[in-house]
């Protein structure tokens, strides 16, 4: 982490919580930690007369994450990705139905549903977006 960062840690760690120079070089390190640290989650997207997928798959920064999309998938869909630090698991199912459609999409860590959204009609964007589990 470069020296700005570490310097703003330190800053709001001393100020917001008052503590020591020990205690906000922890702070430093959980935050180190935590950007370095990696994390799976798996999406999963049902339903019917789907377009298209875009989803978070790994690359990228936390705040510019990498979008990776499919076209016409087949339905059950399924992916594992690996994330990285504090960038959030996100998967956008789209669909365009004259006789409406029907999404479904998940987002599971661990085998525990962070985040379940349903969506249905003409044309419909049912996405989720869980933030990290690093550092929970």
């Amino acid at each position: 982490m470069n020296r700005t960062i570490r310097a703003a840690v330190c800053a709001v760690a001393g100020a917001g919580l008052a503590l020591g120079l020990s205690s906000c070089s922890e702070a430093v390190d959980q935050v180190d930690k935590a950007v370095d640290e990696t994390y799976e989650v798996t999406y999963e997207v049902t339903g019917k007369n789907v377009d298209s997928i875009e989803f978070h798959g790994g690359g990228g920064k936390a705040m510019e994450p990498k979008i990776e999309s499919v076209s016409k998938p087949d339905l059950p869909w399924k992916k594992t990705v690996t994330l990285r630090g504090i960038m959030p698991a996100a998967v956008m199912p789209v669909a365009a139905d004259p006789e409406g459609a029907q999404i479904t999409c998940k987002i599971i860590h661990k085998g525990k549903v962070l985040e379940e959204q349903s969506a249905g009609g003409l044309v419909t964007a049912g996405g989720c977006t869980a933030e990290s589990p690093i550092g929970k």
